[in-house]
């Protein structure tokens, strides 16, 4: 097991009611003025923005609202946020909604932290050294951004989409009530189940040996989230399969199953730059697409883990004497899942035509001078092989 550090600062304010307690946590934390930022109307029409904002009120907190977060948060309604945090003095972002505004709002904390413009950071990697304050009420299963310290901004002038990862990001508060989670339509909701499961399977799949405890714990959460999953797909009204949905999210993306690993992500990654460059593209959905295949390119590689994760995670028998066939079974299997929720498994089905799949993965690598860390590197041709592996 390598060595680690563990840092879950966020406090989670988890179930029925929980966004009641907005306002009366916040002033306790000694803040007076805060910015709620939010995307579209579903927040308005589920009431949910109205009882935080009357939350805030009630405990004598006044507040901005900033709202107009879009599926892969833009940077410049980023910078839009910028300049109104610092007209209105305010001292805390409230973020109701999922993980493209929470993503958001993050960046606009790096922004207000650092006097820097959040995209200039990302690109030049600076590397965060304050924070400012943020609260997240959640409202979709998905992204962990309630508890990570990472989250993703998009430039689409640069049709590009790029993460930033830092402690600094990690949110002071996280309101979860399941409930809240019941509207999500079914798409979404699909999209959420492959998202949590990504962020848990991109850490369980890798080189590292000799870390059964937090293998177990992966492979829990994995197992909980594909039946809750399933049970949620078919009564969404379901509150316990929901709250392990949520609470699913959270633990898969706050590093608990990374300890004594070094994970790379390299599906996320090429990912990415499959939802920037196609910005109707949902992550999830393009994980479900990208991850299978680029499992089928690098299984053999390691065909004990992921015989491990077909065993336990799918229920494949093993195959002690062809333990390769019980790997490649649990693909299918795990492909097989995504299928029955209702997501794309091809790269056709997300709309993306061969033609595009080089400067994609050009996109991905730099110009193929920054091959992905992976069981093998990922340069651009091994990603072009990926993608064709994900047009079968």
């Amino acid at each position: 097991m390598k060595n680690f550090t563990y840092y879950t600062p966020t406090k989670v304010i988890f179930g029925k009611d929980a966004e009641n307690q907005v306002g009366s946590t916040v002033s306790a934390a000694g803040y007076r003025k805060v910015m709620v930022h939010f995307g579209g109307g579903s927040v308005k029409r589920s009431g949910l923005l109205g009882i935080v904002t009357a939350s805030l009120a009630e405990a004598g907190i006044s507040y901005v609202e900033f709202g107009g977060v879009e599926p892969n948060p833009k940077i410049s309604l980023v910078r839009e946020g910028i300049a109104l945090a610092k007209r209105e003095a305010i001292d805390m972002i409230v973020a109701v909604g999922g993980g493209s505004v929470i993503d958001s709002a993050k960046s606009i904390c790096l922004g207000l932290a650092h006097g820097l413009d959040p995209w200039d950071m990302i690109e030049n990697g600076t590397v965060p050294t304050k924070r400012f304050p943020l609260a997240v009420v959640l409202t979709i299963s998905a992204a962990g951004s309630e508890m990570s310290n990472s989250h993703v901004i998009s430039n689409p002038e640069k049709h590009l989409k790029r993460p930033l990862n830092s402690d600094m990001l990690r949110p002071d508060f996280s309101f979860q009530n399941p409930d809240y989670t019941m509207s999500v339509n079914p798409y979404q909701t699909a999209c959420g189940i492959v998202d949590t499961m990504m962020h848990t399977m991109e850490r369980y799949y890798t080189p590292d040996t000799d870390n059964d405890l937090t293998d177990r714990i992966s492979e829990g959460i994995l197992v909980a989230v594909k039946n809750a999953g399933k049970v949620t797909m078919e009564n969404p009204q379901d509150y316990e399969a929901r709250a392990t949905l949520m609470w699913a999210s959270s633990v898969s993306h706050n590093g608990l199953t990374a300890c004594g690993k070094a994970p790379t992500f390299p599906a996320h990654k090429i990912e990415h730059d499959v939802s920037g460059l196609h910005d109707e593209v949902s992550h999830g959905a393009g994980l479900a697409v990208i991850f299978p295949a680029w499992a089928r390119y690098v299984y053999k590689h390691d065909v004990r883990k992921f015989a491990q994760g077909a065993e336990r995670i799918w229920g494949v028998e093993m195959d002690y004497d062809h333990p390769e066939r019980t790997a490649e079974q649990g693909i299918v299997a795990m492909r097989e899942y995504f299928k029955s929720l209702g997501m794309p498994v091809t790269m056709k089905e997300l709309g993306i035509d061969p033609s595009e799949y080089q400067t994609l993965a050009d996109m991905t690598t730099s110009g193929n001078t920054k091959p992905l860390p992976s069981y093998v590197a990922l340069g651009s041709e091994e990603i072009v092989e990926i993608f064709k592996l994900a047009s079968e």
